[in-house]
């Protein structure tokens, strides 16, 4: 963690927070005074470097707050006074968010299991067994030889056999075999496999089904906006439309005429992006835009800086100061430049 503290009328800080950085390079690239470098990018990501993916040089930064208010990751938070510039009026604010309709959602956790950053969290509570299923079951332990087949071969753990320790004055092997009606779903399979016939199943499921009431999933969905990086996957993945992003740009990605990517060997894109939005197909980089955020992370990490970053648009707004709006302009129109040449 880098930080920078300026005292005066106005008490200024900078911190940069490493674990929500993702070495874009935004705010290496705005700085007004140079102060922002980039470290080896590439070995960080792959937890070969213990290291910052950024350095601050105390000197030569003016606690402006520019590269703060750029970065669409929280990772960069300037403080006036105690205060973050983000909530406050006459600085810039990100626009960019998701969304999670608890209404709508079904709790399926696709979103969980797709979120390349672990920001979506999942609890929910199932129904029981019993709610789904009817039938009846029966163990005629007379006939009963306590083989135990049953109880390995249930697929629902709902068949217990209650053993005993075996000696000469007591040598029964079991007391008995009983089935939890709670757990079993009445699939037969014990019965199936009992090599006495000493199990009866009988599945009403079927013939009873109007009766049976459809279960209503409960849980709740939270998302860590904190960790959040709007890379899209929760929307596209939702089968039921109920997460919402909107990203922090709005342009593409592209490559440089001529550019032969060596995706197999190098795959330097793949590591470093944080969106999991690059796979290697037929041994070349191919970049999925639906969850690509533009962060530009891998065209920084490119040896032969083949990728383009065409950056349209940010939705960033509130953006008073003239001079923020120049350099900001100047900035992605310089990059978009310089990556095109």
């Amino acid at each position: 963690m880098s930080f920078v503290v300026r005292e005066g009328k106005e008490n200024r800080s900078l911190t940069h927070k490493n674990e929500k950085c993702v070495g874009c390079g935004i705010c290496s690239d705005i700085c007004p005074t140079a102060a922002i470098k980039m470290g080896p990018i590439l070995p960080i990501a792959r937890g070969l470097l213990k290291s910052d993916f950024i350095s601050i040089d105390k000197n030569n930064c003016c606690l402006c707050g520019l590269c703060a208010s750029s970065c669409p990751f929280n990772a960069l938070e300037c403080e006036i006074d105690g205060q973050n510039i983000r909530n406050m009026n006459n600085y810039p604010h990100w626009t960019h968010d998701a969304l999670i309709d608890p209404e709508t959602c079904i709790y399926c956790g696709r979103c969980s299991t797709a979120c390349p950053q672990d920001a979506i969290f999942l609890h929910r509570s199932l129904p029981e067994v019993k709610q789904l299923v009817r039938g009846e079951t029966d163990v005629n332990q007379e006939k009963c030889i306590n083989c135990g087949i049953c109880e390995e071969i249930c697929p629902a753990d709902a068949i217990k056999m209650d053993r005993n320790d075996i000696n000469s004055s007591n040598p029964s092997i079991a007391n008995s075999v009983d089935i939890d009606e709670s757990k079993c779903i009445f699939c037969g399979i014990c019965k199936r496999a009992c090599p006495v016939d000493a199990i009866k199943i009988v599945c009403t499921t079927c013939m009873e089904r109007d009766q049976i009431e459809t279960p209503e999933i409960e849980g709740e969905i939270i998302l860590d906006n904190d960790t959040c990086i709007n890379c899209g996957w929760c929307q596209e993945i939702c089968p039921v439309n109920a997460a919402e992003v909107t990203k922090p740009f709005e342009g593409n990605v592209t490559f440089q005429e001529d550019f032969v990517c060596k995706g197999d060997s190098c795959h330097a894109c793949v590591d470093v992006c944080p969106c999991n939005a690059i796979s290697i197909v037929e041994g070349q980089s191919v970049i999925n835009p639906k969850f690509c955020t533009l962060c530009g992370a891998c065209a920084k990490a490119c040896p032969q800086q083949g990728i383009v970053i065409n950056r349209k648009n940010m939705n960033l707004e509130n953006v008073k100061s003239k001079a923020w709006t120049n350099r900001l302009d100047f900035t992605f129109s310089r990059l978009a430049n310089l990556l095109e040449n």
